[in-house]
């Protein structure tokens, strides 16, 4: 028995490599890429038909059955592991539809590995696109938020001990400015796959004078890429995706663990409703943060992604090869799925997350958070360096933890009598300008430098945010708008050319 798709091969393809790399690789890449094996067939044809490098007739005939294939859909090619892949299983169901001699016709002047490269780039494109929309929808959320709570103080912490007052609105005006960043990565690696690859044959292009503008133009491309060896060889477009996936999702742990920690008992700082919580199977009082768990864990499970696609790249040779080009990109594509999870699970935490207000400001108010306060008003009112003013601050704090005794309830004694201490000189301080110093509320009003959390001044950020993310919303439908238009054009024009009736045979006699 020979091979189903080649006569150098004089044996059948063992059972094995059908069982163990065929049929997984048709299972898991067929349906989610007919659609874009399709497109490729169908800007392939009409380019093929526009040069004149196939008869009318045949043309005609190869768009009725490509026409026929898209409308039955992936369910209706039966995939045959022995004919290696899905282009090969494609292609026989198209020979079946459209007779073997035409529609073997199709593929003149290219190569799968010039329709692989193009159909990565035409999905990770779609796919990147609605990455985008769920990111800005997001972010919007988030802006939303932050404006809603622009004045609801709370202690802000480095190395998880309270550090300085801020405000849940200031937070989650910072969480915006990363996303913007996220989303901006992800629009220049946008534009590093736009440009087609087909043509490129299998990597040396081909002696056919084919039109590559044309198929790029009927695909969405602005351009076709340059090198056809290039063109077939490098995902690099996908790593640069990849890692910007991988940033985000890094990022977007960080704030579910900063969520995690607040919405304890024990901090008492945000609540979440029930909808997005889980339970213990013996535990009956448990409401566990289930959410905020797997969006901590992925960015793990990306860095192991990113760092499987690079590591099989590695020791590849500049070409195609199936460890480069097929396996590499397994968990690119499994990436872009997780990171949608992603953004559609951060959006339903953040815009259900409930700050505890009077929590919040209490703990600012207990918390020492407001010890910077005090120290720079040591240095505006009684004339100390920042250093002197350090250590006054940190001995009343020292007294204030020895007598158990919270921030909101030092006094002016307690400062007078460090400064004496520590300085040899007596201070004329104002006891209601220590209070209002120890005050985490009129603290955060009066960080009014630029980027600081004054609620005036997150209210201004938001509304800078948001002008950016609708440029943002424009840029993203635009090129979507641009590849559907392009996308519809085509399937017009592969219409007309099926409608075209194939001219009678004239009769000899």
């Amino acid at each position: 028995m020979e091979s189903k798709v080649s006569r150098r091969l004089t044996q059948a393809t063992a059972p094995e490599v059908c069982e163990h790399i065929y049929l997984p690789r048709l299972h898991r890449e067929f349906g989610p890429g007919f659609r874009y094996l399709t497109d490729i067939n169908q800007a392939h044809l009409l380019m093929l038909h526009g040069a004149g490098l196939i008869p009318a007739d045949v043309a005609g005939a190869l768009a009725r059955a490509l026409r026929q294939i898209e409308a039955e859909g992936p369910g209706a090619v039966p995939l045959d592991p022995e004919r290696e892949d899905a282009y090969f299983n494609y292609e026989a169901r198209l020979m079946a539809v459209a007779g073997a001699d035409t529609g073997g016709r199709l593929h003149v002047a290219r190569s799968r590995n010039d329709i692989l490269a193009t159909h990565d780039r035409l999905r990770a494109r779609d796919t990147v696109l609605a990455l985008l929309t769920a990111l800005t929808d997001t972010r919007e959320v988030v802006l939303q938020k932050a404006a809603a709570h622009a004045d609801a103080v709370m202690p802000g912490y480095t190395h998880l001990q309270a550090a300085q007052p801020i405000t849940y609105g200031y937070y989650l005006s910072g969480v915006a400015q990363a996303m913007g960043r996220d989303i901006a990565r992800l629009r220049h690696a946008l534009d590093g796959l736009d440009a087609c690859p087909l043509g490129a044959g299998a990597l040396a292009g081909t002696a056919f004078p084919i039109d590559r503008a044309a198929t790029a133009r009927w695909l969405g491309f602005a351009s076709y890429a340059p090198n056809s060896l290039d063109a077939v060889a490098s995902r690099d477009f996908a790593w640069e995706i990849l890692s910007a996936i991988t940033i985000a999702t890094v990022t977007w742990g960080r704030v579910a663990q900063d969520l995690y920690i607040w919405a304890t008992p024990e901090f008492g700082l945000i609540d979440f409703p029930d909808s997005v919580a889980g339970t213990s199977s013996i535990m009956p009082q448990k409401k566990n943060p289930v959410v905020l768990e797997y969006l901590k864990g992925k960015g793990g499970h990306m860095i192991g992604l990113l760092t499987a696609s690079l590591a099989a790249l590695k020791g590849s040779n500049f070409t195609h090869s199936g460890d480069g080009n097929r396996e590499s990109m397994r968990g690119f594509w499994e990436a872009l799925d997780e990171a949608l999870r992603c953004a559609s699970l951060l959006r339903l935490v953040l815009e259900n997350a409930t700050p505890q207000r009077a929590n919040m400001l209490a703990r600012a108010r207990r918390d020492f958070s407001s010890a910077t306060d005090l120290a720079d008003m040591l240095v505006r009112d009684a004339g100390m360096s920042f250093r002197e003013a350090h250590h006054v601050v940190g001995a009343v704090v020292r007294e204030a933890l020895d007598r158990h005794i919270p921030a909101c309830e030092i006094d002016i004694d307690m400062v007078n009598g460090a400064a004496g201490r520590h300085t040899g000189r007596a201070l004329a301080l104002d006891a209601a300008a220590v209070a209002r110093c120890l005050d985490p509320e009129q603290g955060v009003a009066a960080r009014l430098a630029a980027g600081g959390p004054a609620p005036a001044l997150v209210r201004d950020q938001v509304d800078a945010q948001l002008a950016t993310l609708a440029r943002d919303r424009h840029a993203i439908d635009t090129l979507r708008n641009t590849v559907e238009t392009n996308r519809a054009t085509m399937k017009r024009a592969v219409e007309q050319l099926a409608s075209r009736q194939p001219k009678p045979i004239a009769n000899s006699h």
